[in-house]
């Protein structure tokens, strides 16, 4: 039996809330299966804001620019998989760009990943309605089932 995990990470500590559990999970499961971590960014803002003195404008990053980005995500996701891969465990890293949610929906299916593990900053009210919850979308949207760990702030 093969076992894929897809854990969604955005650069914060909130963010990296999953990764103890999902070592857990995979030590436990590794006992009866072939177990395999996939790390993923998603680059989701690929524009940057540009201001003078008369204008303000949203420029999209320039392929230069996207590769910094891109080498910047993946040296994060090879520091978060070093301890997991000490364990034992098989990590893979992927990273991306678009809109977060549809993202990791298609990373689960092209990875063919059986679960995907992620945190949630626990926003509520005004705050979820504002500013949306990435992962309230990939739970409503996704063929495969989701893990969430709520993260201690």
């Amino acid at each position: 039996m093969h076992e894929k995990i897809l854990v969604p990470l955005d650069g914060s500590r909130i963010g990296e809330a999953a990764l103890p559990n999902v070592a857990d999970l995979a030590c436990k499961l590794a006992a009866g299966a072939d177990v395999e971590v996939v790390l993923l960014q998603v680059i989701s803002d690929l524009t940057y804001d540009f201001i003078t003195d008369d204008i303000a404008a949203q420029l999209p990053y320039n392929e230069t620019d996207m590769e910094k980005i891109k080498n910047a995500s993946q040296k994060y996701l090879d520091r978060l998989a070093k301890p997991l891969r000490d364990n034992g465990i098989k990590v893979a890293t992927l990273v991306t760009d678009g809109h977060a949610a549809e993202e990791i929906i298609k990373a689960a299916e092209s990875t063919g990943a059986n679960l995907i593990a992620m945190s949630t900053h626990g926003r509520s009210g005004l705050g979820r309605w504002a500013l949306g919850s990435i992962t309230d979308k990939v739970l409503r949207h996704s063929n495969v089932p989701v893990l969430t760990v709520r993260a201690s702030h």
